[in-house]
């Protein structure tokens, strides 16, 4: 009766113990810029053939946050789960062992912890891989380069696995509608850059493979730049089937020409928004400021006209003290008469003053040198 029951028992026992050796690998860690794209490695190495049967992909954005399904893979079937349904899909060759993701447009919400489970037939065994995403800003997808500078093109391939590139073109479009022309081959077999067709063309010599290939980088630098060097640069990276492509524009900037700028080189140049702007507000500012420009001139000469008319009073008083009244003294020389007379006496000798009368404008004179009603000085004195 209990025999059954145990057979049933066991198989779930038996499963349960197991799960508790889940084979975990540690943890990788991956940065990427926004826009780019990135393969999260998911590879069990066995020398045994098994057979999978389930692969998910779950996310993360913190610790102590649930995680949230990525992608899950059953019964052959691959269904992209949430905001990553048009930007996942599963590349790894699941029959042999392979649960490789492909994380396409990575956004800075992508960051994150990103762990993989792959599940195998008739086992209760799991096999776990963790990858820790950074995701950095994005990098610029347009270049402004002056015409015979060199520019640094940028293509590089995220990738937890090692050693997956097989090749790496660049190609060149001038417009939407233009031929593409083959900038530069590399074949890491060969280990050696070639053009189209035997590194000819118009950029044989101008371009060299700065990247790091084994990192799955395959940056370019293209020297000398020419005007007509502008257009779109297609990077393409094969990692067997598939493919990353990345595309940067070039815009070509030419160098002013040193001339001498003469008048009659001036045509007629319609003013922009800006300028007008700025005259405007010259026009009005002039307006405003007038009155106070007239006010301050005439307070100005005012005041210069004051100063004017004080200095000539000045003056004039300087110069009447400068030319103080003068007097004319003549002297009379008297002669001695001796006359005869009885008394015996002699004359008296007299000194006569001509005063110079003063003019109209300087002060009166004292009464002490007024003369007398007699019409003699006062100053008049006998001996």
């Amino acid at each position: 009766m209990f025999y059954p029951l145990k057979l049933i028992l066991m198989p779930v026992l038996l499963g349960y113990s197991l799960g508790l050796h889940d084979l975990i690998v540690s943890s990788v860690e991956l940065t990427v810029h926004v826009g780019d794209s990135a393969l999260l490695g998911c590879v069990f190495q066995s020398p045994e053939e098994k057979h999978v049967t389930k692969v998910d992909w779950m996310f993360s954005s913190g610790e102590h946050v649930e995680d949230s399904y990525v992608l899950f893979y059953y019964a052959n079937i691959s269904v992209p789960v949430g905001r990553f349904q048009n930007r996942v899909r599963l590349v790894g060759d699941v029959s042999h062992h392979d649960g490789s993701l492909l994380l396409q447009n990575v956004e800075e919400a992508d960051q994150g912890n990103y762990t993989c489970e792959i599940r195998f037939k008739m086992e209760s065994l799991v096999f776990k891989k963790a990858v820790v995403l950074h995701v950095l800003p994005e990098e610029p997808k347009e270049l402004m380069v002056h015409v015979g500078d060199s520019t640094r093109m940028g293509c590089v391939f995220h990738s937890t696995e090692e050693n997956h590139m097989t090749r790496v073109d660049w190609m060149f479009s001038s417009g939407e509608h233009a031929k593409e022309e083959v900038v530069l081959r590399y074949y890491p077999k060969l280990k050696t850059p070639m053009g189209y067709p035997q590194n000819w063309g118009r950029f044989q010599n101008r371009v060299n493979l700065v990247g790091d290939t084994s990192r799955n980088d395959g940056s370019m630098v293209l020297h000398g730049v020419k005007e007509s060097d502008g257009g779109n640069y297609t990077c393409s990276i094969h990692l067997g089937n598939l493919t990353f492509r990345k595309t940067t524009v070039l815009h070509v900037i030419l160098k002013e020409p040193r001339t001498l700028v003469t008048p009659g080189t001036f045509g007629p140049e319609i003013l922009g928004g800006h300028q007008l702007v700025i005259i405007v507000g010259i026009v009005c500012a002039t307006i405003l400021l007038l009155p106070v420009l007239i006010l301050i001139v005439k307070r100005t000469f005012g005041n210069k006209s004051a100063v004017t008319s004080t200095t000539l009073v000045k003056s004039l008083e300087n110069t009447t003290k400068t030319h103080p009244e003068k007097h004319i003294y003549s002297s009379i020389t008297t002669q001695e008469v001796i006359e005869e007379e009885s008394s015996g006496k002699s004359e008296a000798t007299y000194m006569i003053m001509h005063p110079v009368w003063p003019s109209l404008s300087s002060a009166p004179t004292s009464p002490s040198d007024q003369k007398s009603a007699g019409g003699m000085s006062r100053t008049e004195q006998a001996f």
